[in-house]
């Protein structure tokens, strides 16, 4: 049996070499790997992993390889497609090598991925017998929790000073002119949430006017933000600690916190995006609680009111939250049939229809008081915008006269001709809200009949905005020469780095402040092998379905479903304008919480 495993083994070490030309975006041809001695390393490399896995056995039948399959699938096509992407900016869905190495990837990784989920099984089970109860709650333990996260909040604040420090007064960056300016002129828009603008602005703003210094203005703004953030992952931590985890593993996790360069950007930055990757955190974990154990959790009035909060701010900081929980609280109250959870169907029932109205409440309050402009509809047909102004660049003679002129009423031809496949910024800017509100079936009846002609081109047009949050080889630069107010974008986009007028940089420590330009605007990380996948938001993701794919092949629904939250809120990205990494830092934060879940972090690992 073994000589024949070792035989098998070396035939899919060489069709898994065979397929890696054919799913790599390699530069100079495939004759880099297919004649170079680095194909034989390849080769007796993935051999010994193969052999390692046909020696492994597998229990269960044929249905024990329906998820493993089926991520692995999944994994293989997007690897395909996006190598495809990033080399042509197009897919050439009938090329042989696509399919076949689709095909070969996908059945070595059902293996793969199957044998490392039983391993995971297997360490479990061995570490649930040395597994402690929970402690007991009490006045001391509360005190030491208390202190613990004051702890735990002040080591996450001072390892984001030296980098405040470093790009003083901030990353004041990302429509933050825009959001700054319309508290400054009082003339509102709905494009960016009120909440924020207000926030954001309102610092900024009242600092100003007591200092005359809009760069204070802005600090202040940063140093608030920090302190928030630091404060919601030593919350994050401290539950995680509760529930099991070591005191090795908090600590590793604040200094991820306080530490890692996305989660610094972000926490550093006047985006909405860090409060909002704050809040859809604090969600996520209070979920765990809510829909595992529901008569604790309604018992911890203190949970009721945090999650109710938190998830009211997450929809106000993004309107795609509201989108992606909306979805959520249906799926789970309709599809949720655990003995328990039944018996506090309705008390789940009015928290999640609670939140939905005060969501809606304070956004309608909020727009009728301050006469928000609430016309722009550009945002949610971005995709369709950037599929039509595809087919009119690329396909232009295939549009009748009738068509393109109806596609002119409300895209002018110098928008379409200002396409680019990776970002619809250029085009949708000048989107005509007024000349589509008068009649939008017409609109949406020449998208169809458009798309119903060119369906791979609508598909392309698609692809290319989305695949940097699914293909983890991404390299993130879609505003290439792009000029903002102090650079010209580059080789990288992947974040924005400067400080908007009318902040000014005014670094104290310069070697921090071009570390973080170098990672910001070039592609230093990536030049990095295995590094520059922590840094990746296509890996991030497959990191985070690896786990939860786990957890249903495990039969663990119960730790899946908070996190289809966070997987609801990634779809809604995916039919956003382009790919940035300030779109799906959620994925970086919730990493500790996935680990956590899957015995990593666990003092003693267990199954659950």
């Amino acid at each position: 049996m073994r000589k024949r495993n070792s035989v098998a083994a070396a035939g899919l070490g060489f069709l898994l070499t065979c397929a890696i030309p054919w799913l790599l975006p390699i530069r100079g041809g495939e004759l880099v790997i297919t004649n170079s001695i680095l194909s034989v390393f390849l080769w007796i490399l993935l051999s010994l992993l193969m052999k390692r896995v046909l020696d492994h056995e597998f229990k269960g039948g044929a249905g024990a390889f329906l998820v493993p399959g089926i991520l692995s699938a999944l994994f293989s096509l997007c690897m395909g497609i996006g190598a495809q992407l990033e080399q042509r900016q197009s897919v050439d869905f009938g090329q042989f090598g696509l399919w076949a190495g689709v095909l070969i990837l996908a059945g070595n990784g059902t293996l793969l991925v199957r044998f490392a989920w039983d391993r995971i099984l297997e360490r479990q089970k061995a570490g649930a017998a040395a597994a402690k109860p929970a402690g007991a709650e009490g006045d001391n333990a509360r005190g030491r929790e208390k202190r613990a996260f004051l702890l735990t909040a002040a080591l996450i604040f001072v390892c984001y000073l030296p980098v405040f420090l470093a790009v003083y007064p901030g990353f004041f960056v990302y429509d933050a002119q825009d959001e700054l300016m319309q508290v400054v002129t009082r003339s509102f828009t709905t494009h960016h949430p009120l909440v924020h603008v207000l926030l954001l602005g309102g610092i900024i703003q009242l600092v100003h006017k007591i200092s005359g210094s809009y760069n204070l203005g802005i600090a202040c703004y940063t140093l608030f933000q920090m302190a928030v953030m630091s404060c919601i992952y030593a919350w994050g931590i401290g539950r995680l600690k509760k529930e099991g985890a070591g005191r090795g593993f908090a600590l590793l996790s604040a200094l991820y916190f306080g530490l890692w360069p996305v989660l610094v950007m972000f926490s550093l930055c006047s985006a909405k995006d860090g409060l909002f990757t704050g809040m859809l955190f604090m969600v996520v974990i209070l979920l765990r609680g809510l829909l595992g154990a529901p008569e604790r959790f309604f018992h911890r009035k203190g949970d009721v009111v945090l999650f109710a909060g938190s998830c009211l701010l997450m929809m106000l900081l993004r309107h795609n939250g509201f989108y992606a929980f909306a979805v959520f609280a249906v799926l789970v109250c309709a599809f949720d049939r655990e003995a328990e959870f039944v018996r506090f169907r309705k008390r789940i029932l009015i928290l999640f229809a609670g939140t939905i109205a005060g969501y809606f409440l304070i956004s309608q309050a909020l727009a009728l008081a301050l006469h928000a402009d609430a016309s722009e509809n550009q945002e949610m047909l971005t995709v369709p915008i950037q599929q039509m102004a595809r087919v009119y660049q690329m396909e232009r003679d295939s549009l009748t006269d009738g068509e393109r002129a109806a596609l002119c009423e409300i895209l002018p031809a110098q928008a379409l001709e200002r396409y680019t496949p990776k970002v619809s910024d250029g085009v949708k800017v000048d989107f005509d809200n007024e000349a589509y509100g008068r009649d939008p079936g017409k609109y949406r009846k020449l998208w169809l009949q458009i798309g119903l002609r060119h369906p791979i081109a609508y598909l392309n047009a698609w692809f290319m905005t989305s695949y940097g949050f699914w293909y983890p080889d991404t390299v993130i630069d879609v505003y290439r020469g792009n000029s903002v107010f102090t650079f010209t974008y580059a080789d990288s986009s992947y974040f924005g780095y400067e400080v908007e007028q009318p902040g000014v940089r005014r670094s104290l420590l310069p070697f921090l402040d071009e570390a973080y330009r170098r990672m910001s605007l070039e592609i230093t990380q990536q030049r990095i092998p295995v590094l520059s996948m922590l840094f990746s938001p296509g890996f991030l993701f497959w990191a985070h379905l690896f786990v939860l794919g786990f957890f249903w092949y495990a039969g663990r629904i119960r730790k899946l479903a908070p996190f289809a939250l966070s997987l609801l809120v990634w779809l809604t990205v995916i039919l956003g304008p382009t790919y940035l990494v300030r779109y799906v830092v959620f994925l970086w934060a919730l990493l500790p919480v996935l680990l956590h879940d899957i015995g990593c972090g666990s003092a003693n690992a267990h199954g659950g």
